[in-house]
């Protein structure tokens, strides 16, 4: 049963309702339908040298979309939707979403991402003709909607030429992923916030590094106020006054300089990284989701898992996640955005047992990393444990050996079962076989999860490492 969750204090007046439904999925867009553009690149929408960055350490990223492919029906649940990817996905998979899970798959479109940026030129100067391949497709769509990862200025005009509407403001897309402006909205409704410096050009950086150092702390990360996958972020040792910060950083104005969370200080003994799932719609705030994000040591998203494994050990700790999360989800319905977001924590694990200090980190104004798997292990395994792994193989197969595995071996998943491995997304070399892919775990407990894991990597006969998105 839904519960209806309530903050101690009403972050904003008249805002929208909080609602907790940990463990299960709200309704969505229950009666909605979307056309949604994969558009990864845009998510430092006009930062070039920073979205450069992004792409150089995506491993084809035009594959990365291909996770909205089973999710969209549950995301939008109103009728046929479109999805426009980078590039086209494993058929073998999508055979496996339809015909074993039973998804609603989408319309599948493709267009690359240089295609993507010449047609929003062209709608900006009015040169895209209603017959334009991609564009009278879609105005045969029904979807009232368009959507991306990040609603951006091509994104508005192909929904004004389409004649339809974007879900989330452009401003709302922006604002809402604005670490600065969250931090300062933390910091005035009296919130835990990191100690931070405020830096409005690189010769500045070193001075804010200089203070945080005369506080104690032996590291400090600089922060841009758009970062995604380690993007925009710089860990530094304070010992370094004059560290190399990107001009880039500086795009949308001062960047963050913080002091850096680290066991063996202040009595910490752990640090976690704990992130609660979010869907925001016209007039609600849902919080239906707590999980563990598994981080490089560069503090780069890997993996997820939930629940928490340590949730037992730090019993007010879920309270406290979700109290925070519904300020924060207030804030980001002000900013005009709606769909599909998360909030990401660093907690202080204190030597006093139970005892934790708790602090937003950022929220994700879009579909991220562990939006897809907790909506797929929610639907088919409610109030459960689930376990998401990126994984690169050593050497690229097929879509359908890596399949065929997993099912011979009784590890892939099928709908009635209590357990099993679902190969989320594959991620294709530029002969259609599988580089990477994201595989999740469903079961009852956070052990058998990493048991499934293990499993399957004993049963593929495929080398592989774990690594980021």
């Amino acid at each position: 049963m839904n519960a209806q969750f309530i903050p101690p204090h009403e972050p904003l007046p008249g805002g929208p309702l909080v609602i907790q439904t940990q463990g299960y999925t709200p309704r969505l867009w229950a009666d909605r339908t979307a056309i949604f553009f994969t558009n990864v690149q845009g998510m430092f929408f006009d930062n070039a040298a920073l979205t450069e960055t992004l792409m150089d350490q995506f491993v084809h990223a035009e594959s990365y979309g291909s996770r909205l492919v089973p999710v969209m029906g549950l995301l939008y649940q109103g009728g046929v939707n479109a999805v426009v990817l980078e590039g086209a996905p494993d058929e073998a998979l999508c055979r496996y979403f339809a015909e074993d899970l039973g998804l609603q798959l989408p319309e599948i479109h493709v267009l690359s991402h240089a295609d993507y940026l010449a047609l929003g030129r062209s709608l900006e100067s009015e040169t895209a003709s209603p017959t334009h391949e991609l564009i009278s497709k879609l105005i045969a769509n029904d979807a009232p909607l368009v959507d991306g990862f990040v609603t951006d200025a091509t994104i508005e005009r192909i929904a004004r030429r389409l004649g339809k509407r974007t879900l989330s403001t452009r401003e709302g897309s922006k604002n809402g992923n604005n670490k600065l402006l969250l931090h300062r909205h933390l910091e005035s409704m009296g919130l835990p916030v990191f100690d931070t410096e405020l830096a409005s050009q690189p010769a500045e950086v070193g001075a804010c590094i200089q203070a945080l150092a005369k506080r104690g702390f032996r590291h400090a990360v600089v922060k841009s106020q758009l970062g995604a996958s380690g993007v925009g972020l710089m860990k530094v040792e304070t010992m370094n006054t004059e560290p190399m910060v990107p001009a880039a950083f500086f795009h949308e104005g001062p960047v963050m300089v913080q002091g850096w969370m680290e066991t063996g200080r202040n009595g910490i003994t752990t640090v976690h990284s704990p992130s609660v799932q979010m869907f925001l719609d016209d007039d609600a705030v849902y919080l239906y989701d707590l999980t563990e994000q598994i981080l490089s040591h560069e503090s780069v998203h890997e993996g997820n898992e939930s629940p928490p494994p340590y949730l037992d050990a730090l019993p007010d700790l879920a309270v406290e996640l979700f109290r925070q999360s519904g300020v924060a989800g207030q804030w980001l319905h002000a900013q005009g955005y709606r769909g599909t977001a998360s909030v990401d924590f660093l907690v202080a694990r204190l030597e006093v047992p139970g005892a934790f200090q708790a602090y937003v980190c950022e929220v994700n104004a879009r579909l991220t990393g562990a939006t897809y798997p907790s909506m797929l292990a929610r639907h088919f395994l409610p109030r459960g444990a689930w376990l998401m792994r990126n994984l690169m193989l050593k050497e690229a197969t097929s879509g359908r050996a890596v399949l065929r595995y997993l099912e011979k071996h009784g590890d892939l998943f099928h709908p009635g079962m209590e357990r099993g491995v679902i190969p989320e997304n594959f991620i294709l070399n530029e002969h259609g076989r599988v580089k990477k892919g994201q595989f999740l775990c469903i079961g009852s407990s956070t052990a058998e999860c990493h048991e499934l894991l293990l499993n399957a990597e004993r049963d593929l006969p495929i080398d592989w490492d774990y690594l980021k998105d």
